[in-house]
């Protein structure tokens, strides 16, 4: 059993750091915006949450992606199933959960929140 997975669309993925490759690049929530445009030539960019709590992790990948961040995002911490919507429609790409928060939240949880971008209200306002 993994101590950790990665949460896409279709379902868990045992996470395994060396399949990433080079070392994720870590944000804190706290980083400073204006220095986000430093970041936009890392492949893999980890945005941390300290608890599900602290949104400023959704603003600072709103804010990569706005700026043309083109490589994975991913959100490291304290994300419940409840926000898996949420985090994909402002650029993450996965959600890195741990063990005994799948154990507590299993799959379905999840994936019932992968149909996000059928509820994006934005698009829907364009019309």
């Amino acid at each position: 059993m993994s101590d950790f997975y990665l949460v896409r669309d279709d379902g868990f993925h045992p996470f395994d750091a060396t399949q990433d490759g080079a070392e994720p690049v870590s944000l804190a929530p706290d980083v400073d915006p204006a220095s986000l445009g430093d970041y936009l030539g890392h492949d893999l960019l980890a945005i941390e949450f300290p608890s599900f709590s602290d949104g400023r992790g959704f603003t600072l990948a709103r804010l990569l992606r706005e700026k043309g961040y083109k490589g994975r995002l991913r959100a490291v911490g304290g994300l419940i199933a409840d926000q898996y919507a949420m985090a994909r429609r402002v650029g993450f790409d996965e959600v890195r959960i741990s063990a005994a928060l799948a154990q507590r939240q299993p799959q379905e949880q999840w994936l019932y929140r992968a149909d996000w971008q059928q509820w994006d209200h934005r698009s829907r306002l364009a019309g």
